[in-house]
């Protein structure tokens, strides 16, 4: 995406209509492939055409995302907030971006009151919105933060959807979900499907493909509190964790769930290095310091 897009830039230029949305484009390409500096100048570039422009808005999102800088974020979307609340393609997505944001600024009851009135009460609950409804919940999970019914109620949405061959990537948040509300049937029915899915030759050369089933596997065992089955099935897959079918902050939610199965098992040396990892891709999360820390008092325990 990114390649393409930079073939044919040179003959774009500001008069034209869509130049924002080519600028914009090629700036998200620019960030998943880790040029931060440079997605960030051509979103600031789309929006200096464009103020509005949600994709650009979106861009600069993941951009803060990835740099952990959480708290420029939620200024970032509350000043852009009038042009993406309401009924707009991004008004889930980006109200899931600052429940990260908050997340990070270790403020969760803030992200859940988002989850709440931002993503939950959306009006169509297609795949997407629920995905980013079970990506959500997962890490409010992982920090131990009471969901209350919430697990339940999108279960139930989950289960309207058709999932057999369905892309990868909804069936792996659709099983969030079941796992965590306890939907064992439900469950077997998402394995039966990648049964089906897997003989099918139309989905072999999706990149998710081979993260789906392990991934799924882990989320029950991790649900389950069987922490050590879950860390042997991330295990296989944690080195194609970045082609999971979403974007490098939807991914991450391979690496947190590896990471806190590791604390949880008391697996020090394995905990000690996934705290590592993070800390050097974003030393200024103060999620990742919060993880740091949990380390600290693991490792005492321990010893």
């Amino acid at each position: 995406m990114r390649d393409r897009i930079a073939q044919v830039i040179p003959e774009w230029h500001s008069e034209m209509p869509g130049f924002a949305s080519v600028l914009a484009m090629y700036a998200f390409a620019l960030e998943e492939n880790g040029q931060y500096r440079r997605a960030e100048k051509m979103a600031r570039r789309a929006l200096a055409i464009d103020p509005r422009h949600l994709g650009a808005v979106h861009v600069i999102a993941h951009v803060m995302e990835m740099q952990g800088r959480a708290q420029e974020g939620l200024e970032f979307l509350a000043a852009t907030e009038s042009a993406w609340a309401e009924g707009t393609g991004f008004s889930i997505h980006l109200a899931w971006h600052r429940a990260l944001f908050q997340l990070d600024t270790e403020n969760p009851a803030s992200a859940l009151a988002t989850y709440d009135a931002q993503i939950a009460n959306a009006r169509v609950p297609s795949r997407s919105v629920l995905a980013d409804a079970s990506a959500l919940l997962w890490r409010l999970q992982l920090r131990n933060i009471e969901i209350g019914s919430r697990w339940r109620v999108l279960a139930d949405h989950w289960e309207t959807q058709r999932l057999v061959r369905a892309r990868p990537f909804y069936v792996v948040h659709a099983m969030m979900a079941f796992a965590a509300a306890g939907r064992t049937a439900a469950a077997g029915r998402v394995f039966e499907a990648l049964q089906l899915t897997q003989t099918s030759s139309s989905l072999l050369s999706l990149p998710e493909e081979a993260l789906v089933t392990p991934f799924c596997e882990a989320l029950v065992a991790f649900a389950h509190k069987d922490y050590a089955v879950c860390i042997e099935r991330l295990k296989r897959v944690r080195h194609i964790a970045h082609r999971c079918g979403g974007s490098l902050a939807q991914c991450d939610l391979i690496h947190l769930t590896f990471t806190e199965a590791a604390l949880r098992a008391r697996n020090a040396q394995l905990a000690r290095a996934l705290v590592a990892e993070r800390a050097a891709q974003k030393p200024a999360s103060r999620l990742n310091w919060l993880l740091q820390r949990r380390l600290l008092i693991t490792a005492t325990s321990i010893a």
